[in-house]
């Protein structure tokens, strides 16, 4: 069976840097939504137009918009060994829809890894990634609107998983190899 994975935690969290690397030892695709929407906006199609305007000001794109991107991705990849999904879902109604979408294809979220790091590391971490790759919703008040929009929206979905019975929590501070065998961890108790 497709081994999906849902990498789960705040903006900051470190779910790009992990989900590549357990993309290469697991053999999964990396879907970085935001990758993926960053993506659109280079293009400067009408999309993308949209997109920026919302990713610009710290708010989530519709779902819509989201979900028929993922569909099309999922269609796309059909033979790939499974797929880790960073970035989303971000609200309940979109883990809901994932694992519809998930259950079209015939497959279903494994496990949903929440990387746990604390408000004042995930500023700095922001803040320096601001600076070193030059994103411009990486300023201080976009941090912090993004960080309360987390709270607010995406915090609740860890309790999707919580009743699917297959939420683990993950100390996601200190090293990146600490963080990535803690990781491993959790995937291989899985087999």
């Amino acid at each position: 069976m497709t081994k999906n994975v849902v990498i789960f935690g705040a903006p900051g969290a470190g779910k790009g840097t992990q989900s590549a690397m357990i993309a290469e030892k697991y053999g999964l695709k990396h879907l970085s939504t935001g990758e993926l929407l960053r993506a659109e906006v280079e293009k400067k199609s009408e999309i993308g137009k949209q997109i920026d305007s919302y990713i610009s000001h710290g708010n989530l794109v519709p779902d819509e918009v989201i979900i028929n991107m993922l569909s099309s991705v999922l269609k796309q990849n059909s033979q790939t060994a499974g797929f880790i999904f960073d970035g989303f879902p971000r609200t309940t109604a979109q883990a809901a829809a994932l694992k519809t979408m998930l259950k079209i294809h015939g497959t279903e979220v494994a496990v949903m890894l929440n990387l746990k790091v604390g408000e004042d590391e995930l500023i700095k971490r922001l803040l320096y990634r601001g600076i070193s790759s030059g994103r411009s919703d990486d300023n201080y008040e976009t941090i912090q609107h993004r960080i309360q929009v987390y709270h607010n929206d995406t915090a609740p979905v860890k309790d999707f998983y919580v009743k699917e019975g297959i939420a683990v929590d993950i100390d996601g501070t200190g090293s990146l190899n600490d963080i990535f065998k803690r990781i491993c961890a959790a995937m291989d108790a899985l087999a």
